[in-house]
């Protein structure tokens, strides 16, 4: 794609982080920097799944530093999230102070308020702290609709295989 053409496409989608130099990080929890653009294929049903290993909360009552593997995905409707946006989203909890299940579910309200997916979950693999990892899952469905019973589903059997912790 030209410059033009994707300067075009960018403006068209009202994106103003990709591509953009200089960005500044947030300091604080800040959904507003989400960015979202057009889904190309939304008769389609498929998944969208990010792995973000450096995510960082702080704990609201010590101050002490959260460290966490957030895994996202998420079956598209009309709108996808953009990387880039995401990332300065995740970022802006670095500073926060917030529960590791409170960061989860947060995470995956916010990406229901911005994309009304048909399906989003959100896994939070935090590492131990005072010997004890906490692991929060949180998922929807789209009411109405057959995501709606594969939240469920997967909510119910999300973890019937747990992972061996070896200290992470």
């Amino acid at each position: 794609m030209a410059t033009d053409q994707t300067d075009d496409h960018r403006e068209r989608e009202g994106l103003t982080l990709l591509g953009a130099k200089g960005v500044n990080y947030p300091s604080d929890y800040d959904p507003s920097v989400l960015e979202r653009f057009s889904n190309k294929h939304p008769g389609n049903d498929y998944f969208v799944k990010f792995n973000c290993p450096e995510f960082t909360s702080l704990c609201p009552i010590t101050g002490q530093p959260d460290f966490a593997t957030i895994t996202i995905s998420y079956v598209p409707d009309e709108f996808l999230v953009e990387s880039k946006s995401l990332k300065l989203y995740l970022f802006s909890y670095r500073n926060y102070g917030e529960f590791h299940e409170d960061c989860v579910n947060r995470i995956m309200k916010d990406l229901v308020a911005l994309l009304d997916p048909k399906y989003v979950e959100v896994w939070g693999r935090f590492l131990p702290r005072g010997g004890i990892s906490i692991d929060p899952y949180a998922n929807y469905g789209k009411p109405g609709t057959r995501w709606e019973e594969v939240a469920w589903d997967r909510l119910a059997h999300h973890d019937l295989y747990p992972e061996r912790v070896d200290n992470r």
